[in-house]
């Protein structure tokens, strides 16, 4: 946050970077896995997505199995823990000891959203169903709970209703046996649901996974199909019952940097799993965003509320809104979307620039007065808004083929770059762009009229460092003179490109 901010000055000259970097950024960040829950060695605990978005690219990419197991480890001990809503979906924001038992029962967008996106990319990457049904549960809890009547997210949950933290969310073993009936004997035992309770509440339960499905299935004889079939069923028939108590207090806010984490989510796994109806409510909030939030001078509100939108924007507001926009481009191709990110990242420049550092400030000239103008540099649980901005000139940048957006996203970088190793975890969205630059970006250029159906077929394969552009009639550079109604395949790099292949297989091989 903007608390740990600092000014950081530029670096004098831009490096080169290898693989020694990331090992100095690595190992010392190693030492802190818990190996036997997940996550950190340390409570409370947070789930820090952007952390582990990192570590399973680098795992990925440079083939460290101790990384890619420590991050798939986390993403199955969060979900079975305490922290994730077992029957209604969604992640409280931490656990308050190591185990992710008992959790801070507030459930904020920023967390949910992001988690979507880390939770959809580990399922593209490991094809592992429970990644995919923990994002898919997440979306179905933000469009029941979170979503406004105009399409946009709310804030946040409370954790608390009827003035008792998690209320809402634990069960006594009396009425969970009523409701399920016979089949109680055995959720009980799923959910770790006991007569004594299990949590410092007497004799309530939070709902957990403590044992293996294997095992279960295993100690009594069920198979497999019919036993989840049990278990969605149980799910149902609890939350019937859940639904019909006081719920949490709702903060009604809608905000730009949140609801655009929240459409860059939906646009991920609309295009791992080919989910079209996600995308159709990610372009909805997007184009009511740049309907309804922007200001007169082209620059963007924060908030919107009961109908009115206010507060000039801050950094991340256009950071997060910016990469969405991306997103949603590299899942539809129409290119309003790299129109109207271009024009917000000019706002940018214009408004939030420092004349002494690559930095960008987190409050617009443009905006109320403050009394000191801060960068936020460093990643907390939400990436910081210059980071964000660095990856998003970058895009742009070779997107638009704008040398001055790569150069500025370079020198961004590069000053930070001293700090990373330092405390790899307060950088990790750095650190993405660090791989980015040693690994590079793999940019596939699709032509001809079967582009849906090629982009298809490479949401199935992960490639972490790539951007996506392609369609019939472009203005972008990249794509010039490569229409053609056959379907060809262009892998380019910094601008250079390989001939043209008609298979995502062909294409595939370059990239290997």
């Amino acid at each position: 946050g903007i608390k740990d901010s600092e000014k950081i000055i530029p670096s004098i000259e831009i490096e080169t970077y290898t693989d020694a970097h990331l090992t100095e950024i690595i190992e010392p960040w190693k030492r802190h896995f818990d190996i036997g829950f997940g996550g950190f060695n340390r409570a409370p605990k947070f789930p820090l997505p952007n952390n582990w978005v990192f570590l399973l690219r680098y795992g990925y990419l440079k083939n460290d199995e101790s990384v890619f197991t420590a991050v798939c480890h986390t993403l199955e001990e969060m979900r079975k823990g305490g922290i994730y809503d077992q029957i209604g979906g969604g992640f409280a924001r931490y656990s308050v000891d190591d185990k992710w038992h008992v959790p801070h029962f507030e459930k904020m967008l920023y967390d949910n959203a992001q988690l979507i996106s880390l939770y959809i990319e580990a399922y593209q990457c490991t094809k592992f169903d429970s990644f995919k049904q923990t994002a898919i549960e997440t979306i179905e809890w933000v469009f029941k709970e979170m979503t406004s009547p105009e399409g946009l997210f709310y804030s946040a949950l409370d954790a608390d209703s009827e003035g008792v933290e998690g209320k809402f969310y634990i069960w006594d073993k009396a009425e969970f046996d009523e409701i399920l009936g016979t089949d109680a004997k055995q959720l009980a035992e799923y959910y770790n649901v006991t007569e004594e309770g299990n949590w410092e509440e007497e004799q309530t339960n939070i709902l957990r996974k403590t044992i293996e499905d294997e095992d279960l299935l295993t100690k009594y004889g069920f198979d497999a199909e019919t036993f989840f079939e049990q278990v969605k069923s149980a799910n149902k028939k609890l939350l019937a019952v859940r639904d019909k108590r006081v719920h949490p207090g709702l903060d009604d806010k809608c905000l730009t940097a949140w609801n655009g984490m929240m459409i860059k989510g939906l646009v991920d796994v609309a295009s791992i799993l080919n989910h079209d109806f996600y995308y159709q409510k990610a372009s909805a909030a997007a184009r009511f965003i740049l309907n309804n939030l922007k200001t007169d001078n082209g620059g963007l509100y924060r908030n919107y509320k009961n109908g009115k939108a206010s507060i000039t924007a801050f950094l991340d507001d256009y950071a997060f809104l910016i990469e969405a926009l991306i997103a949603l481009y590299e899942y539809d191709f129409n290119e309003n979307w790299l129109v109207e990110a271009k024009s917000l990242t000019d706002s940018v420049i214009e408004n939030f620039s420092d004349s002494e550092s690559p930095m960008f400030f987190y409050t617009s000239a443009a905006g109320e007065s403050l009394i000191a103008r801060k960068h936020e540099v460093m990643d907390n649980v939400i990436p910081a808004s210059n980071s964000v901005m660095a990856q998003n000139l970058k895009k742009l940048g070779l997107l638009f083929d704008l040398e001055d957006y790569i150069n500025k996203s370079s020198e961004m970088l590069a000053a930070v770059h001293p700090k990373i190793k330092t405390y790899g975890s307060a950088y990790s969205n750095w650190s993405i762009q660090l791989l980015n630059e040693i690994y590079g970006i793999n940019e596939i250029a699709l032509a001809g009229v079967e582009i849906d159906a090629v982009k298809l077929e490479l949401s199935n394969h992960y490639i972490p460092n790539k951007i996506t552009l392609g369609g019939t009639k472009s203005n972008l550079p990249l794509l010039k003179g490569k229409e053609s109604n056959e379907t060809k395949v262009y892998i380019c790099r910094n601008k250079v490109c390989q001939l043209p292949v008609n298979t995502v297989e062909e294409a595939l091989a370059y990239l290997h």
